[in-house]
């Protein structure tokens, strides 16, 4: 697959997409004119989304061409679990030199995949371009077909070089290696009437489990997971599915309507979140697939799962109900945990609207209510800004802002990807309500928000920036002190 600018303006005018929809006449599929800036590929650039991808699955290789600090990629702090094969956790790189880019780099390639091939024996390999390979021209393509004859192994080239954009069009660019390359090329042993696929699913800390068996339980099997907790095999078979199930990403809505018009597979998109989301997600696909029988099973087993939810929530409610949080995330979670959080009787004051589409943004107003705010800004001051103003009792937000809530002696909780615990699923809400309340109830808030004991004046800051006058504001009688 190799990318050009027609590719890229493809990928941009997703025409399954809210912003594209809402365009009309001459502005109708014209791509996004937004250009990646210099610096702003950091942590966030089109190399780093492929591998966000493609890296979950789990009993591949996967190959980085380029210089070694490209293998540092965010993926490492990424929970996503495998039960199974843990190949993936494995990193390979070419860890090209100035020679290499002088000279070029395809035989170093070449030799690479032979060795991972010979040692490790991957059901496949991914190779992935870098900034610096894409620019000295190395040709990824035909080093992977030679490699692929040589071996007898799939060698999927992924381009994807970090500069051409974003990271959401570097996971759309990791999708159309699986549809290029993957999907299509086997038969399962078998099929059912209730083969689904799951995509953009990347079963961060074992989340899609608690799924799962759930979808067990009605009898639904998931043919391919795309891509958490994948079989690269699966995903070969997975274009004989009855139904996609797009959770909660536009990531990969570009591999969900591509499939509909190739395979004939309809795809709807669901959250995991949240006790009415789940219900929704559950009762949509039992729908889609069409059975009486399974629709019946489905609310049976609903009724079931929510009668159990509610006793082992009741002591939890009984302590979070009131509590105000402000949410700062990117993309559905800014509005699907907002759903998740309703049904433990907590206040999302404020979220972000970061990485949101237009319908994420509307879904964002409907539940916040007309009182809510909704985040633009990125920097730190502006947060606790918003928790000052707000007199939130916690923040919900990524790994990053960890250290801006504890240094502003405020509850804290990881919603984001670097997470240790499963919130999807009723088993997650049961999870979540757990992490809520042991961040909020923690004895170390009211030690840390005494006076120091050579402060004179017991309660008072000698700093005026934003993030002391709140530790100040909420020192005694702030509804951040839970005690």
């Amino acid at each position: 697959m190799n990318i050009s600018q027609g590719k890229i303006n493809e990928l941009l005018t997703e025409p399954g997409c809210e912003h594209n929809q809402a365009k009309h006449g001459e502005k109708k599929n014209k791509s996004c004119a937004q250009q990646p800036q210099p610096g702003a590929a950091q942590g966030g650039c089109a190399f780093d989304g492929a591998m966000i991808a493609l890296v979950p699955i789990t009993d591949a290789a996967h190959l980085v061409h380029g210089p070694i600090a490209c293998s540092g990629n965010s993926w490492g702090s990424r929970g996503s679990l495998s039960s199974g094969p843990m190949l993936y956790k494995t990193g390979f790189t070419t860890d090209l030199s100035e020679n290499d880019v002088i000279f070029g780099g395809e035989k170093k390639l070449y030799k690479a995949i032979l060795d991972v091939e010979k040692r490790y024996k991957p059901a496949a390999v991914f190779v992935y371009s870098t900034c610096v390979t894409a620019l000295i021209g190395d040709d990824l393509d035909a080093v992977c077909r030679s490699a692929a004859k040589k071996t007898g192994t799939p060698v999927i080239p992924v381009n994807a070089p970090g500069f051409i954009g974003s990271k959401n069009l570097g996971n759309r660019l990791g999708g159309e290696a699986l549809l290029d390359y993957v999907v299509g090329t086997e038969e399962p042993e078998f099929t059912t009437p209730y083969d689904i696929n799951l995509i953009g699913e990347y079963n961060i800390a074992g989340e899609m489990w608690n799924v799962t068996s759930l979808l067990e339980k009605l009898g639904i099997r998931v043919l391919a997971k795309i891509t958490g907790d994948a079989r690269y095999k699966d995903i070969c078979t997975a274009h004989r599915a009855k139904l996609n199930v797009m959770i909660c990403s536009k990531a990969l809505l570009n591999m969900a309507r591509k499939m509909e018009e190739r395979y004939g597979i309809p795809y709807i998109e669901e959250s995991f979140y949240g006790i009415e989301d789940i219900n929704r997600c559950l009762r949509n696909i039992a729908a889609k697939l069409g059975d009486r029988d399974l629709q019946k099973r489905t609310e049976q087993l609903i009724a079931e799962e929510n009668a159990a939810l509610d006793i082992a929530l009741a002591p939890y409610r009984a302590r979070l109900k009131g509590k105000r949080v402000v949410l700062y995330t990117g993309g559905v979670k800014s509005w699907s945990i907002i759903s998740a959080a309703k049904d433990l009787g907590i206040e999302v004051v404020a979220t972000s609207a970061r990485k949101s589409t237009e319908e994420d943004k509307a879904r964002i107003k409907r539940l916040l209510g007309k009182e809510g705010v909704i985040l633009e800004q990125e920097s730190p001051k502006e947060i606790l800004k918003i928790v000052a103003e707000t007199q939130a009792d916690l923040l919900i937000a990524g790994g990053r802002n960890q250290y801006t809530a504890l240094k502003a002696r405020i509850p804290f909780l990881d919603i984001n990807q670097e997470r240790h615990h499963p919130y999807a699923g009723y088993a997650g809400m049961v999870e979540m309500a757990r992490e809520l309340y042991e961040a909020l109830y923690s004895p170390v808030w009211e030690q840390v928000r005494k006076p120091a004991p050579w402060e004179e004046n017991a309660g008072t800051q000698t700093h005026g920036d934003t993030e002391n006058e709140y530790v100040s504001a909420s020192s005694s009688t702030s509804p951040l002190e839970v005690y």
